[in-house]
């Protein structure tokens, strides 16, 4: 894999857009693949009539969570592990208000399609897209959050993506957790991209907790688009997979930006009529530019130090690193890999 050093992470070394290999299965092949046969039609039948019947009929919060749990069961994925930041084993109920709840963000790391099934179990939340290029996000469905683990990433949302901000997303569903992937594409679970401008149009008084899934295998990672055989082999060929989350602290965007406050004018007979319209058109005309900029403007330190924090969370939460490798890069690394893929080929 020297061909791709250049996708290395120049501080750390990781590479974290190389698929994880699997451990070859050896004597046990024939069980893998009796599992393989076995699982892959219960998994899409569940998955099918979960997504085109049960998700549109009222079955409440549980009967999703029941569904979802089904999916996940069938092959073979367990939750064995889960520390909150703060948090003593058994002392959760007393500590509820360090768990996302209504109303709050979760900045969750992105690896594989498993992550948005297992928090929509969990949490059932509402899904955002974030884009690298835009502090807007693109309200999706659980659905097409799955499947954007297997597609091509982008660094500008479709021309005809319905964009908010989260602060307005929030307010449409104010019973509802939020999840969003701040990295914009998936990794191979190594490191941390870098984040995504839509947290910054976190509410100040919002809660946003870093999240962190780490699977055992770790090859049901989809770092390479469209990989849907590979993924589904190492999902349902082996007895079972392991989650294992963290969950930080919460923390809140203090960085949102603020209008000044208006400048009280003072009259006096003296003062040119015009000269006030003309100051008051500049006012409004400054404002809308602030509030232009406050969206797609660029990023101050303390908006920085925002995004940071985050960042080193979920790479704390996960022991891993931040890399320099983001969405840019992985466009190239992908038109690099399928040029190589047929080369080989050919």
């Amino acid at each position: 894999m020297e061909k791709f050093s250049q996708f290395r992470d120049k501080g750390s070394g990781i590479a974290p857009f190389l698929t994880i290999p699997t451990e070859p299965s050896g004597i046990a092949l024939p069980f893998h693949a009796f599992l393989f046969i076995c699982r892959v039609p219960l998994l899409a039948f569940f998955a099918l009539s979960y997504f085109l019947v049960l998700q549109w009929m009222p079955i409440g919060v549980l009967g999703r969570k029941a569904s979802l749990w089904c999916i996940l069961g069938i092959p073979g994925i367990w939750w064995i592990d889960l520390q909150i930041d703060g948090v003593k084993k058994g002392s959760l109920a007393k500590n509820s208000a360090r768990i996302p709840q209504a109303g709050s963000v979760i900045a969750s790391s992105c690896a594989s399609p498993i992550d948005p099934l297992y928090l929509a179990a969990i949490f059932d939340p509402i899904f955002a897209a974030t884009y690298p290029n835009t502090r807007m996000v693109e309200p999706i469905s659980l659905f097409s959050a799955v499947c954007r683990a297997f597609r091509h990433p982008r660094l500008s949302p479709p021309e005809r993506a319905k964009l908010v901000d989260i602060d307005t997303l929030l307010k449409r569903h104010p019973d509802r957790i939020l999840v969003i992937f701040p990295e914009c594409t998936t990794s191979n679970g190594r490191g941390i991209l870098p984040m995504s401008p839509s947290l910054l149009t976190t509410p100040p008084r919002t809660k946003v907790f870093a999240v962190s899934l780490r699977y055992t295998a770790a090859d049901v990672t989809t770092p390479i688009p469209h990989s849907y055989i590979s993924f589904l082999w190492n999902l349902c060929s082996k007895p079972s997979h392991c989650i294992r989350i963290r969950i930080a602290e919460a923390v809140y965007n203090i960085s949102k930006r603020t209008s000044e406050p208006p400048v009280a004018k003072t009259t006096t007979y003296t003062t040119n009529y015009l000269d006030t319209l003309a100051s008051d058109s500049a006012a409004s005309d400054a404002d809308t530019l602030v509030g232009s900029e406050d969206l797609e403007g660029p990023i101050s330190k303390e908006e920085r130090a925002f995004l940071d924090r985050i960042a080193e969370a979920l790479a704390r939460l996960g022991r891993i690193k931040r890399v320099g490798l983001g969405v840019k890069d992985k466009i190239d690394f992908i038109a690099m890999w399928t040029k190589s893929r047929k080369r080989r080929s050919s």
